[in-house]
């Protein structure tokens, strides 16, 4: 890669509600909670890590709804990112609960709204001029209009001869969309960016096995493959080899919330080889942006 051109991500925008609660949840009662409503998104949280973390122009193709398309779009703008919303005329904006326990992990609750109606209409060859590089965020292959429109995105790249990354996003909906549709799906891109349970699961592997085996198979169907293992760094495999592992960075202050982390790591990466940097370099710019992303609550900068 190269910085002479923009990152255009393809993916969602959306709200999220995030409770942080230091005890554990109490049913049919109150639990206490910190409750912030912040604007979120695998691809949207991706594409402003990268204009944080690089110098190239960073796009972004989402769908949203009506109500809350103005914020998210100051949002955007603000964090250095040329945002092309698709207003829905039916559906709201997305929404995910993230509840984030005292350890810091966080449970989704989801709902996608208007983030998976994206469809073929929405989608302009202008898109690609002047792109160096696509990001297509794993949510949009769950549903079929969106999942057909990541595809229309990925062979006008292809035609072009600009790269292509997806990262999978979740385990859940992997497993209900199924592995292999998935990888059909996303035949032709040239990085994919799991972390461990979704590199296990397109692996075909069961829980608990290596991460390093998982890796270099799918390292033989997408020739870059980058786990992420959130406290353990990054695993880094180019076609069916380990080529490095990189250890996580170490947070600048306590550990908050780790929602976003993965998106940190992705919007870093990105960028990083932008600006011509290899695999192992641009997973290091991950892991700092993930160690900051960390720190505090929710998933953007």
């Amino acid at each position: 890669m190269t910085a002479a051109g923009a990152l255009l991500v393809v993916g969602d925008v959306v709200t999220d509600v995030v409770a942080v609660h230091t005890e554990p949840l109490a049913p049919a009662t109150d639990t206490a909670a910190r409750i912030r409503t912040l604007p979120g998104g695998a691809g949207a949280n991706a594409a402003c890590w990268a204009a944080r973390t690089g110098s190239a122009e960073v796009r972004l193709l989402a769908r949203v709804g009506t109500e809350s398309a103005r914020w998210h779009e100051r949002a955007l703008v603000d964090a250095g990112v040329r945002p092309r919303l698709v207003i829905d005329p039916q559906e709201p904006t997305g929404t995910v609960v993230a509840l984030v326990g005292k350890d810091a992990e966080r449970t989704f609750l989801t709902d996608s709204g208007a983030s998976l109606r994206l469809c073929p209409a929405d989608w302009a060859p202008s898109l690609l001029d002047g792109a160096a590089h696509l990001h297509l965020s794993g949510y949009l292959f769950f549903a079929d209009s969106s999942r057909e429109l990541a595809m229309v995105a990925l062979r006008a790249a292809r035609t072009r001869g600009v790269p292509v990354s997806v990262d999978p996003a979740s385990a859940g909906f992997l497993a209900a969309l199924g592995p292999q549709r998935f990888l059909d799906a996303v035949a032709g891109a040239g990085v994919l960016l799991p972390n461990e349970d979704e590199a296990r699961l397109l692996a075909g592997l069961p829980e608990g096995s290596g991460v390093a085996r998982a890796a270099t198979a799918l390292s033989r169907r997408v020739p870059l493959v980058v786990v992420t293992r959130g406290p353990a760094g990054a695993l880094v495999a180019e076609r069916g080899r380990i080529t490095a592992e990189v250890a996580a960075a170490r947070p600048a202050g306590p550990v908050v919330d780790s929602t976003g982390a993965g998106d940190a790591f992705t919007g870093a990466f990105l960028a990083s080889r932008l600006e011509g940097a290899d695999p192992a370099e641009s997973a290091r710019a991950g892991c700092r942006a993930a160690a900051t992303a960390i720190t505090h609550p929710g998933a953007r900068p």
